[in-house]
């Protein structure tokens, strides 16, 4: 029943020049003081112990617990929990600031594996409550108030007892979990070991991807291609990582009868396919609408015949290309999240005060940008990689809402606080329209309105489009997979089938970008996670339209759903705003506000 805490991986970030003032770093002391702190070893002693009585108290045991016996045993497993959480995510955030140190590399695959030994007896006890009959079940809850609290957590488990294995090779593939994490780190460590050549100087991957926001088009054109070159010299190593996880996966989807590849996110994310295929169906429909009427109108603003992938995030002519220092875009982000609720700023503050934010970029550190929850008792941490631009400031107000909702839920304790990614991306992507809103009021010049209306489009259709094309290339990969291995030009074939056609006519793609699956660490770490994007933004603009409609009480109904953590379905968390995500008018009704920033735009023609 272990499930450690992880990060919420969002959208590359890229690195960032000089001059953004004081970026803050982590203090990781609120976790453990150092690698070989006492508490540390004191907390590995525990968590070794406690598993093992643990396993002798319970094991074969579970379904003589009556209703106070079975609470007590959930409520050791969640202590279990947090101290196994505490530790991994300490060892993590310490990787993740930089994972080209073999000492900071080997501490966490220490980590690793103890925890995975420790925690290896614990593996019946999801099995054993499987077992129980449904009715006894049911009368247990029905006994005792605190015990019932704990439902959705037997309701999360139960929905995985038809895939359920024997008590032994469920062990077996508990042991193996620390197999799989090898090839995620074989990834990462590829990733920020890369070096790209431009004009002579050696950059890193954010660096060089930061080239593809560039002004200057030139530049943008180098970085595309070096990207290309050098994803290309290390292509044969991202497709055995791409074709063992893909294998791997079959492999326990096959055993465990799961249907799909699919199936297994599904089931994490508590939502139903039909609901994932009615948003994927209303998003593929509306390409012609979004992305590709958007991208002819930026083929024209920047005097193009044709666009190429370089140019897909090109700033536009009439563009501020100033840099936003660091202490604008906190200001920037708090007076948003203040003007909604105080009660938001306050619950902020203290990640720009305390240390709760890596934002300065660093050889070696980590790609992008992210929330980890951490444990409910500590605090959550958000690693950015500031640039400076306008992206940047919404990435910092997306991980900062993030981090509000981690620390709302954390009231729920260890196993209710965490939430599906469906639900995950919601705090974060209301942060980053409030912070849009609030500049886009303060746009008295039209060429403004104009640029911070068309950077938000771009957003959404990086958010909603390009992560739909993500889902079904991962879908057409995984199917493929199952039909033996692949060659790199294989996945490329793949990737390539899904860019054109959510891209648009617009653009020409270049020798190479076939190969730009390649960086995506969503697909190794975590398969089929990024429909979640697209779920929250549509989630998230049919809520802002309530909210903007001046729907009574919303600010609390609204805090209210954020500390619910994953206490409950969609369902029950959306009634309260007259919304249901399994309506398909639902989907349309946040594509519609996009399409409607679209009409805004070519209107400015």
């Amino acid at each position: 029943m272990l499930q450690l805490p992880f990060p919420l991986r969002d959208a590359n970030a890229g690195s960032g020049p000089d001059g953004l003032g004081n970026l803050p770093e982590w203090k990781l002391e609120d976790l453990y003081p150092a690698p070989d702190a006492p508490e540390l070893g004191r907390d590995l002693e525990w968590l070794e112990a406690e598993c093992a009585s643990f396993a002798a108290d319970y094991e074969d045991k579970l379904a003589d617990l009556n209703a106070d016996g079975l609470l007590t045993c959930i409520q050791r497993d969640e202590k279990i929990q947090n101290i196994a959480g505490r530790i991994m995510s300490y060892a993590g955030l310490r990787y993740y600031q930089m994972t080209v140190d073999a000492e900071r590399a080997k501490f966490m695959s220490d980590c690793q594996e103890k925890v995975t030994n420790f925690t290896t007896p614990l593996v019946f006890f999801t099995l054993e409550l499987n077992r129980l009959d449904d009715d006894h079940l049911a009368g247990l809850l029905a006994q005792n108030a605190d015990l019932a609290r704990y439902k959705p957590i037997f309701d999360r488990i139960r929905a995985m007892k038809p895939y359920q294995l024997s008590d032994e090779m469920e062990k077996f593939l508990h042991d193996m979990g620390v197999v799989g994490d090898a090839w995620e780190r074989l990834f990462d460590e590829t990733i920020a070991g890369l070096s790209f050549d431009i004009d002579g100087e050696e950059l890193n991957i954010e660096a060089t991807l930061n080239l593809l926001t560039d002004p200057n088009r030139p530049k943008r054109e180098a970085g595309a291609r070096e990207l290309a070159r050098v994803f290309g010299d290390n292509i044969k190593t991202f497709a055995r990582v791409h074709n063992t996880q893909a294998k791997e996966k079959e492999i326990m989807d096959r055993w465990r009868g799961m249907p799909t590849p699919q199936t297994g996110r599904h089931l994490s994310n508590q939502v139903e396919p039909e609901v994932v295929n009615a948003l994927r169906e209303a998003v593929v429909a509306a390409y012609p609408r979004l992305s590709h009427r958007y991208y002819e109108l930026k083929r024209k603003w920047l005097g193009l015949d044709r666009m190429q992938v370089w140019d897909r995030n090109a700033p536009l002519p009439m563009e501020d290309t100033r840099t936003i220092g660091w202490d604008q875009a906190e200001s920037l982000v708090m007076d948003a999240y203040n003007a909604f609720d105080p009660r938001m700023g306050e619950i902020a503050k203290p990640f720009f005060t305390d240390g709760w934010i890596d934002a300065a970029v660093k050889p070696g550190k980590a790609p992008g940008a992210f929330a980890h929850p951490t444990v409910t008792n500590v605090h959550p941490y958000v690693l950015l990689n500031y640039l400076g631009k306008p992206r940047d400031v919404m990435t910092l107000a997306h991980e900062l809402g993030h981090g509000v909702h981690q620390v709302l839920a954390a009231e729920q304790g260890e196993l209710l606080s965490s939430t599906p990614l469906t639900l995950a991306e919601t705090a974060s992507v209301f942060g980053e329209m409030l912070t849009f809103q609030t500049m886009l009021d303060s746009a008295t010049d039209p060429a403004q309105r104009k640029v911070l209306l068309a950077g938000k489009v771009e957003d959404m259709i990086n958010t909603v489009v390009r992560q739909i094309a993500f889902y079904d290339f991962e879908c057409k990969l995984h199917d493929a997979r199952r039909g033996g291995e692949l060659t790199p030009e294989d996945i490329g074939a793949l990737w390539m089938s899904v860019q054109g056609e959510s891209l648009g006519p617009a653009f020409d793609f270049m020798e190479g970008y076939e190969s730009f699956w390649a960086y995506i660490p969503h697909f190794v770490h975590s398969p089929f996670y990024v429909y979640a994007y697209a779920f929250g933004d549509g989630l998230v603009n049919a809520l802002y339209q309530v909210y903007a409609s001046g729907a009574e009480g919303f600010e609390d109904k609204y805090f209210d759903m954020l500390r619910a953590g994953g206490s409950k379905h969609h369902k029950e968390l959306l009634a309260p705003f007259g919304l249901d995500a399994s309506d398909p008018a639902f989907w349309s009704k946040g594509l519609d506000m996009i399409a409607g920033f679209i009409d805004e735009l070519e209107a400015m023609e």
